[in-house]
């Protein structure tokens, strides 16, 4: 719930400096219809951005792949005792 309300009260921040922008005339009306298009490319930047981000820092746990394996080692087994066919592996 914390989270909605901030991102509303920032979409709320957002429009306020947008439509003082327009009132003001302080930027050319021409570029200023352009902000929120402008805010949507950045967000969709910056999105790309985390993303790209997360997927270099993407963390590797050999202590939870020794893990997975002897479940599916246990898992094997269990089925071959039950006569599934699991392969040779």
């Amino acid at each position: 719930m914390k989270h909605i309300l901030k991102i509303l009260a920032l979409l709320v921040a957002i429009s306020a400096c947008w439509i003082g922008l327009l009132q003001v005339s302080v930027i050319p009306e021409s570029y200023t219809w352009l902000l929120p298009l402008y805010f949507i490319v950045s967000l969709g930047c910056y999105g790309i951005l985390m993303v790209g981000v997360g997927l270099m820092q993407f963390p590797t746990c050999p202590q939870e792949a020794l893990l997975l394996h002897q479940d599916i080692l246990e898992a094997k087994d269990f089925l071959k005792n039950k006569g599934v066919d699991v392969g040779s592996n």
